[in-house]
């Protein structure tokens, strides 16, 4: 399980966890500077990240034959893409999750500057305002409460979440928005599902159909009326629908 920008994987999938671990073996890394993850290297590119996982996956026993499924959520999602193109043998099923995967820089660019302000501030909040206009920014439902939480508790997130490696989380996002994606766009083969919420403020539904036009293995699942953070708005039938993929099940 990936984890995207936002906090670390703890809060990102805790609506999931309790459901996916009755039905898999869950592996729930934090990403290199994201919680208590961290690295002496200069290297902020999403391979960087791909090669840390993969080294921690055969530290932990499984080889390039692994035969793995992995779920990927946004940022994850294109750490979750480089790992199936560069050790296609290691990933049998891919779960992508509102990613940006296969965006131009310029789309990226124009998709955050909607939302106004320094992109990185949104992607990194420095204070309660900034993690507002995150949270609004990312979902479509459930939005009520963002005006009932103290400032002050809100900081203290901040301060768990970010400020520890501010700069090198602020470095990934830069990489991020300003690496130009591949002329041409790299078809994995592995069988993926793709999950897209028609609401997706970050990266619209209709990137969510071109990625799944580009892939031939693969399809695609919008939701209705959610927005970019599909994992906390519509937990439960996004565990359904990982779960149907995974196992070859119905739901």
């Amino acid at each position: 399980m990936l984890h995207g920008y936002g906090g670390n994987s703890k809060w990102q999938f805790i609506h999931q966890v309790s459901d996916l671990s009755k039905s898999f073996n869950l592996i729930i890394p934090d990403l290199v500077f994201f919680g208590k993850s961290y690295s002496n290297q200069t290297d902020r590119t999403v391979d960087f990240q791909a090669r840390s996982i993969v080294g921690g996956l055969k530290k932990l026993g499984f080889d390039e034959d692994g035969g793995l499924s992995v779920y990927s959520i946004s940022y994850g999602g294109f750490v979750a893409y480089r790992i199936a193109k560069i050790w296609p043998e290691m990933i049998e099923k891919l779960v992508i999750v509102s990613s940006g995967v296969g965006f131009t820089q310029q789309q990226k660019m124009t998709e955050m500057k909607k939302h106004g302000g320094d992109v990185s501030e949104i992607l990194v909040p420095v204070n309660p305002r900034d993690l507002r206009l995150l949270v609004r920014v990312s979902m479509n439902t459930g939005l009520a409460f963002l005006d009932w939480i103290p400032d002050f508790i809100l900081s203290q997130f901040i301060a768990v979440m970010y400020d520890t490696n501010r700069q090198e989380l602020l470095d990934l996002a830069k990489n991020l928005l300003e690496r130009e994606e591949e002329s041409e766009f790299f078809a994995i083969a592995q069988k993926t599902l793709i999950v897209w919420g028609d609401k997706d403020n970050v990266f619209p539904l209709e990137h969510g159909r071109r990625l799944q036009r580009h892939l031939p293995n693969s399809s695609l699942e919008v939701l209705k009326e959610i927005g970019h953070g599909v994992n906390i708005e519509a937990p439960t039938t996004l565990n359904n629908l990982i779960i149907s993929f995974v196992l070859g099940a119905p739901v």
